[in-house]
């Protein structure tokens, strides 16, 4: 209940006393002005609809740092680097960095839109045995006592999760979205801690089920993970485990793997792993000191399967052939049915390069700058695949952008990339090797400078 104060022109007026000047016309006007008002400021009253922010499915690379980058940092990143999730701390009393000047819902619609993967983490409570806990004099440990099985700790950890869950809708990050509590490392061979630790982080999942988020744990590989791993294990219904686990092992392998858990657990799509922490990497001229992370989570980077072509014509080749006057043959079946696709051509799939399927390529050559040549040639072949509405794509893209630009890369070279929809190892090294022949930063992201490029027919 708020304390009743003196109002400051003298007038005691008691909090929710009637306003007799308050009649429901002057409620109206009020009302409207302050609409108005809101509008000519920028501001909004109610909150953006909140979107699901975290990865169903995504195998990739990811990075996380103590204070949320700024928007031109981020854009840079986007175009440059591998990385295509991050890692913002939202909420809790223990975070080092408690000011985030560059966390606001904007930012992360914009994050979004660039295709970024947010993963937002809550470092509150820790567990009572570690030493470097609590920073600071308003934040609090887990509480170890076991009354009535740590209820203490369980009170935490629901109140914690609903503080996390209220920090994610202030940022347009809504339910859905997997909201990722940081437990640091702490000794395990304490009872009363590893315990209430434990009871802590059930309550969290608890209570984030309860309010329609998904439930993720970051914790060391030696400690918070192994615990809950040897819970899942030994002690199955005991503790109400989270639905994905982030693994600290500063081991340098970008996998979900350490020798710390069992390899069944939270599998498939159920794990990311910080495989290397502290390191400053520059992308685009912006220098961050990160932590480095793989993500395999949801059903990862899959493709759905490729829909039927021009009525099942082949379009799919290692290699394109040069086509002239008079060739015959699936090349020719694929060269009509794409001309089709991008209404070029309205004969019918006869397999054979005849006049009116060569009028239809010249037609194609010249509006894209590749001359009048009635052939259809390496140029005309990256063209067709290439030519895509530009958007960045880098590993742990997926779907049918990434299929065109597999078709484009084998039509532009001797790639021989498998046509998997998927945007992984394979993909990412034919891209930097393109770049490199033409003069574009070696990044292995495909940016609009090379999808204009491929859509030039550039080989």
């Amino acid at each position: 209940m708020r304390p009743h104060r003196p109002r400051p022109d003298g007038h005691d007026t008691q909090p929710g006393a009637p306003q007799p000047w308050l009649t429901p016309r002057v409620r109206v006007v009020l009302f409207a002005g302050l609409a108005v008002l809101l509008l000519l400021t920028g501001l909004s009253a109610p909150a953006r609809a909140q979107v699901t922010t975290t990865p169903r499915s995504f195998t990739g690379y990811g990075f996380d740092q103590c204070v949320t980058p700024t928007q031109s940092a981020m854009d840079a990143w986007l175009r440059h680097s591998p990385y295509w999730a991050v890692g913002i701390y939202i909420s809790g009393k223990s975070r080092a960095c408690r000011v985030q000047p560059n966390q606001t819902p904007a930012w992360v619609r914009k994050q979004l839109a660039g295709g970024w993967r947010i993963l937002p983490i809550t470092l509150g409570p820790q567990a009572s045995c570690n030493p470097r806990f609590p920073r600071y004099s308003d934040d609090v440990r887990i509480n170890p006592s076991s009354h009535r099985s740590y209820l203490a700790a369980r009170t935490q950890g629901r109140r914690e999760a609903g503080s996390a869950v209220a920090a994610a809708k202030r940022l347009g990050i809504g339910p859905g979205s997997t909201l990722w509590y940081d437990i640091e490392n702490y000794d395990s061979r304490i009872t009363s801690c590893r315990e209430s630790a434990l009871s802590f982080l059930s309550a969290w999942t608890v209570r984030l089920h309860q309010l329609d988020y998904v439930s993720g744990v970051y914790g060391s590989a030696s400690s918070g993970i192994r615990d809950l791993d040897n819970a899942r294990v030994q002690r199955p219904g005991r503790f109400t485990l989270p639905d994905r686990i982030w693994i600290a092992r500063w081991d340098g392998v970008a996998n979900t793997s350490t020798s710390y858990i069992r390899e069944d657990g939270w599998r498939p799509g159920g794990r990311m792993k910080q495989y290397a922490g502290n390191v400053r990497e520059t992308w685009g001229g912006v220098t961050i000191n990160i932590d480095r992370n793989w993500l395999d989570v949801g059903k990862g980077s899959t493709a759905n399967p490729e829909r039927e072509h021009c009525g099942g014509v082949r379009i799919n080749f290692p290699s394109y052939p040069i086509l002239r006057a008079g060739a015959t043959g699936k090349h020719v079946r694929a060269g009509q049915c794409l001309l089709k696709q991008w209404a070029s051509y309205d004969g019918p799939i006869t397999g054979t390069l005849d006049d009116a399927t060569l009028d239809s390529l010249v037609a194609w050559r010249v509006a894209r700058g590749l001359g009048k040549e009635r052939v259809l040639g390496s140029r005309a072949w990256v063209s067709l695949h290439g030519s895509a509405k530009p958007r960045i794509v880098k590993f742990g893209a997926a779907g049918e952008r990434v299929r065109r630009l597999q078709r484009a890369l084998n039509a532009a070279g001797p790639e021989k990339l498998p046509v998997t929809g998927v945007f992984a190892a394979q993909t990412t090294a034919a891209v930097k090797r393109y770049q490199g022949s033409h003069g574009l930063p070696r990044t292995g992201v495909v940016t609009e400078a090379m999808w204009r490029m491929l859509a030039r027919g550039r080989t």
